[in-house]
């Protein structure tokens, strides 16, 4: 489908818990291209993102980030972002120049999702109106970058998969 000159790239945006990982696989698996998401690859290079937070700050971690996007990009593929990766105006200046899908999902949806932990932001009581408030600070920041978005509060994950592999495949 796509040459070493012209390769494939879609990018999954959305908040903590919409599933970009979960739908970013099947997608890479549908089109044939390698999945990278690049919270693993901070981790695998710098530690746990925790820590991170708690060592360096939050600016530290997205400039890490920003540059696990930008080699992730020259690479090709499905790329799954952490959900505050657009929050950093350089990341979002990255992603302008590709198809970008937006990942939404509701509070209520999201509720059972994010109770493994290992979300810095979500640390302490009531997890949901945390989720909800960033949701709310960051999503003008998912629109701007975003060429469609897909929700997935209530449908299959292999479903949504399957309408963006479509929808990706439109785009040539």
């Amino acid at each position: 489908m796509t040459s070493e000159t012209d390769r494939l790239t879609l990018v999954l945006v959305g908040p903590m818990a919409a599933g970009k990982t979960s739908v970013g696989r099947r997608v890479a698996r549908k089109l044939n291209v390698p999945f990278v998401d690049t919270d693993k690859r901070v981790v695998a290079a710098h530690g746990p993102i925790p820590q991170i937070f708690e060592e360096h700050g939050e600016a530290h971690f997205r400039s890490l980030e920003r540059a696990e996007v930008a080699e992730a990009l020259r690479a090709g593929g499905v790329i799954s972002l952490g959900g505050g990766a657009v929050t950093d105006a350089g990341t979002r200046t990255l992603l302008l120049e590709h198809p970008v899908v937006f990942l939404t999902v509701t509070p209520a949806a999201v509720a059972d999702r994010i109770h493994s932990g290992g979300r810095p932001l979500l640390a302490g009581d009531d997890p949901v109106g945390r989720w909800t408030k960033i949701f709310e600070e960051r999503r003008d920041w998912y629109d701007e970058v975003a060429s469609v978005t897909f929700d997935t509060s209530r449908r299959p994950m292999q479903r949504i998969a399957d309408d963006i592999v479509a929808w990706r495949r439109e785009l040539g």
